[in-house]
């Protein structure tokens, strides 16, 4: 038991180190260069404009970094390695896409009058920029995490409550107006298809 404790954990941070250093040298970089280009792309369309504003949906939207502790409750190592694969590649196949279609946000981003709220978005935007939109790399990590959860699980109320989450978080990101149906879309694409190539045919214990 102890033993498998430790091999669980230790996938965990493993992946947990490498998923951090490609994130965190792919997004902010992709960052940078595209807010440097002068050409962007618009893509959603006018009427996605009128989507209302609705500041509550920021805890669906934020917690995604949750989903980032829980998988060593939930999975076994196997299980986190097909994962761990599937994000690290995700990732990279995103910074891509954001090079090569470097798209904008159309909503004009709104911090809420309400102080509380206030100090959240007003991070939340400072650290996230307008820019890496198609696809959601947000629903990409959601999805693939929950989607791996989702299957590990026996038990309906847990299913349920994992589908229900990455509801919630794919709506929640068009609500607090940080990407469009069109990221959304892209963004599921992007885990059906690493869902599809990485780990086909593994044999989780």
């Amino acid at each position: 038991m102890l033993q498998r404790l430790n091999n669980t954990w230790r996938t965990y941070a493993y992946w947990f180190f490498w998923i951090s250093v490609v994130f965190f040298t792919v997004y902010p970089l992709c960052n940078w260069l595209t807010a440097k280009r002068g050409t962007t792309f618009s893509l959603y369309i006018e009427s996605e404009l009128s989507i209302p504003f609705i500041p509550e949906f920021v805890w669906a939207y934020l917690s995604l970094y949750l989903l980032f502790i829980i998988p060593p409750f939930f999975l076994n190592p196997a299980r986190m390695d097909v994962l761990g694969k599937q994000l690290v590649a995700a990732t990279i196949f995103c910074g891509v896409i954001f090079l090569l279609l470097p798209a904008r946000l159309g909503f004009e981003r709104t911090v809420p009058d309400d102080p509380f709220y206030r100090s959240i978005f007003a991070n939340m935007f400072a650290v996230d920029l307008p820019h890496n939109m198609v696809p959601s790399l947000h629903v990409t990590f959601s999805s693939l995490i929950l989607l791996s959860l989702y299957r590990a699980q026996q038990a309906n109320l847990a299913k349920i409550t994992f589908g229900a989450w990455l509801v919630l978080i794919c709506a929640s990101t068009v609500l607090v107006h940080q990407h469009h149906l069109l990221d959304v879309v892209t963004g599921l694409l992007v885990t059906a298809t690493f869902i599809r190539f990485i780990g086909k045919g593994e044999r989780h214990a």
